[in-house]
């Protein structure tokens, strides 16, 4: 069921999917796309780790707030611009914590992927008293800025995503699930089998909530386009996991080492074989990285008096 958090005139929407009364775990998902974009399996296996899982979507994607911007061209673009389209990534951040506050978590682990991976770095410097763990995956670097972004990028496969022709797949479901299964195939490791399957289940949610999925270009690029004026990562001191996959086609690897260099004894894991869509062979391993980092917070718990269920 949908919930709403209020960041001032914004709407944060949100679901709990279940795990009541284990650790508190927000899931945090990439540019453009909806909550419904996690793995209802990846969610499972968290559940069954002793997390209590709550999923939103992020401003100008899913079921929250669109907002109108000054005309900023493809994702590109904006990423490249000086200017902020319509908000800023500080505003990104408290969404989250929004969220926290309507759930009723003082503290939470955090889990982002993609450019969700990136706001979860951020909350962690922005608001470090409302994270207990932050585990990044996909995910560039909180402290590269605009051209330096570029370095950590494929551009072939941006050209790949730039030249999807969307007047070839109409927004009918099943047109909507080709456009998945297109998108799907770009992010994922070479030699990966990509199909309907993969994808059918997030299609479906947003069908079902009148979602149009990640058709909306100007909402991609005034999210990309937001512009981070805070710290940096070696402020952050929430135990942090660094997760990527070794044949990520989007996100060079050589992301991850540098986000584990730059945050104080934050562990690395790449993953062989994954690309940059979580496929069903790494739901397991995913959730196994997570818990084992919740134990450590476990073992060590914050000493500010803060609870963290």
């Amino acid at each position: 069921m949908t919930r709403y958090a209020h960041n001032g005139g914004i709407q944060i929407a949100f679901e709990d999917l279940g795990g009541a009364g284990g650790d508190p775990l927000l899931l945090v998902m990439g540019l453009g796309t909806s909550r419904f974009w996690w793995p209802d399996g990846l969610v499972d296996e968290l559940v069954r780790r002793g997390f209590h899982v709550v999923v939103y979507d992020q401003r100008d994607a899913g079921e929250s707030t669109r907002l109108p911007g000054r005309r900023v061209g493809p994702p590109i673009k904006a990423l490249l611009s000086r200017g902020a389209p319509a908000y800023s990534a500080e505003d990104l951040t408290d969404d989250a914590v929004a969220v926290l506050d309507a759930v009723g978590w003082e503290r939470a682990h955090l889990f982002g992927h993609s450019m969700g991976g990136l706001v979860a770095q951020r909350i962690a410097i922005r608001h470090p008293n409302r994270v207990l763990s932050m585990t990044t995956s996909s995910a560039v670097p909180s402290d590269a800025k605009s051209l330096s972004t570029l370095r950590y990028l494929r551009l072939a496969t941006l050209a790949r995503f730039a030249r999807l022709h969307y007047p070839d797949y109409p927004a009918t479901p099943e047109g909507n699930l080709a456009l998945a299964v297109a998108v799907t195939r770009i992010s994922a490791a070479p030699g990966q089998s990509i199909g309907e399957r993969d994808v059918r289940e997030f299609v479906d949610k947003e069908a079902a909530h009148q979602i149009s999925g990640f058709r909306d270009n100007k909402a991609q690029s005034r999210q990309v386009g937001a512009k981070w004026h805070g710290g940096s990562l070696a402020q952050i001191t929430a135990p942090t996991l660094v997760l990527h996959g070794e044949g990520d086609p989007l996100v060079r690897v050589t992301s991850a080492h540098d986000i584990a260099a730059a945050v104080p004894g934050a562990q690395l894991r790449t993953l062989p074989g994954v690309g940059h869509f979580l496929t069903r062979d790494v739901w397991a391993t995913c959730a196994d990285e997570l818990r084992a980092l919740a134990d450590q917070v476990d073992k060590h718990p914050p000493t500010n008096g803060a609870t963290h269920r």
